[in-house]
């Protein structure tokens, strides 16, 4: 393993649209980068995607492929940025529901991570039954009916799913992203 460069071959997609949190899309990408991995925006239509930051819109983000062109099988982990707009457009999707599952199939079980709001599209991806997260408190409830053990922690890992609550947490969060990326695949 290469200490410099610990993710160095490994391949992540940051799944966002319009509307996601800046900082839980550009802090978790940049770690991910500095620590040698390709990463991949991923979103519904080409071009670039706008954040959200405070009240305002914020930066723009390049868009790499979009969801018909990826499939789960070409990435080892997934990032879900949070801001109340982007998981609410994306768990809306199809598409965007069966990416996110791909990661959870039983023969998969790659790293997932999700912050702040994101934590709605696992939610809405039925994966979260008996699994411990954590999340923005205001879809606590969201999250205890699609099954999950809610805890308000700053990180939570749960065989290789990672969430946190907001971007006070981005630290830990990227900390323990970088974790499970490097370990890969879990075994339930």
């Amino acid at each position: 393993m290469n200490d410099i460069k610990p993710l160095a071959g490994k391949k992540v997609a940051i799944l966002a649209t319009n509307g996601f949190e800046q900082s839980e899309l550009t802090s978790p990408r940049d770690a991910l980068l500095n620590a040698g991995a390709e990463v991949d925006i991923i979103s519904q239509r080409g071009g670039e995607i706008t954040g959200w930051s405070g009240k305002n819109w914020a930066d723009e983000v390049k868009v790499d492929k979009t969801l018909d062109e990826v499939k789960a099988e070409y990435y080892d982990g997934l990032v879900l940025p949070g801001g109340l707009i982007n998981p609410d457009t994306l768990r809306q999707d199809k598409n965007a529901i069966n990416f996110i599952q791909g990661f959870f199939s039983d023969n998969a079980n790659k790293p997932v991570a999700a912050i702040c709001h994101g934590p709605w599209l696992l939610a809405e991806a039925g994966v979260l039954k008996g699994r411990k997260v954590t999340s923005y408190s205001s879809i606590s409830t969201d999250l205890k009916n699609a099954g999950a053990d809610w805890v308000d922690e700053p990180v939570v890992v749960d065989n290789g799913l990672v969430t946190s609550r907001n971007p006070d947490d981005l630290p830990a969060f990227n900390k323990k992203v970088l974790e499970e990326i490097r370990e890969g695949r879990h075994h339930a």
